[in-house]
């Protein structure tokens, strides 16, 4: 499948040589770096809130390495676009080489029917400044396959991080919270009503009988 358009550019070796080994590995594949990336402006944010992210501001930068600072992060993507089949998920590991320098690379899942290129966040844990390669491995993708195929896909509740081709921070629809409440609010209103019309009925059917007691 990777070959047939799930991993783009695709290499089917594992390339170790002299670099951050790459490639494919015995039940998955070991994705590169791009040589694109965010860099966080903290000097102009107080507070960091995955909710009110305007208030964070990124420069971008691109090169063939870069510097993290000293306990600081940056956002960088994946050189390989994914297509990730309805009948897999993917999780996804920072490569050791990294983690044995104080380098903590974080992605979450790749769900099914999720595509796009991964957008990375790479934390230096260190009191010291880290260096990053582009176009050499970053992290691990191992797949799973399901035995059956999920109900509802990415594509399905098209996801915000759908085919995305930038590096993209944290986002929170807030028109989808929205919509979210109000049909909530429709669905209880409607309930009230069903109920309120039965309970009405009901009584309606007690006069007819002469049993019209009121409750009240």
């Amino acid at each position: 499948m990777a070959a047939n358009g799930m991993i783009q550019p695709f290499e089917p070796s594992q390339i170790s040589k002299a670099v951050i080994s790459f490639g494919t590995s015995s039940y998955g594949y070991d994705l590169r770096l791009a040589d694109e990336y965010d860099i966080p402006a903290f000097s102009e944010a107080e507070t960091i809130d995955p909710k009110e992210m305007k208030t964070l501001k990124f420069r971008k930068e691109k090169n063939t390495t870069i510097l993290v600072p000293p306990r600081s992060f940056i956002l960088a993507r994946s050189l390989e676009y994914f297509k990730i089949p309805r009948d897999v998920i993917a999780l996804c590991f920072g490569k050791s080489t990294y983690a044995r320098c104080g380098i903590l690379v974080n992605i979450t899942p790749l769900e099914p029917e999720w595509e796009g290129f991964i957008t990375i966040s790479i934390a230096n844990l260190t009191p010291a400044q880290a260096r990053l390669h582009a176009h050499e491995g970053i992290a691990q993708v191992i797949f799973i396959g399901a035995n059956e195929t999920c109900e509802t896909s990415y594509a399905d509740r098209k996801g915000k991080y759908q085919r995305q081709k930038n590096i993209q921070p944290a986002t929170v629809d807030e028109m989808e919270g929205l919509a979210s409440a109000i049909g909530k609010w429709e669905a209880f209103e409607e309930t009230k009503d069903e109920i309120n019309n039965a309970y009405i009925s009901r009584k309606k059917d007690q006069g007819r009988k002469g049993e019209w007691h009121d409750e009240n």
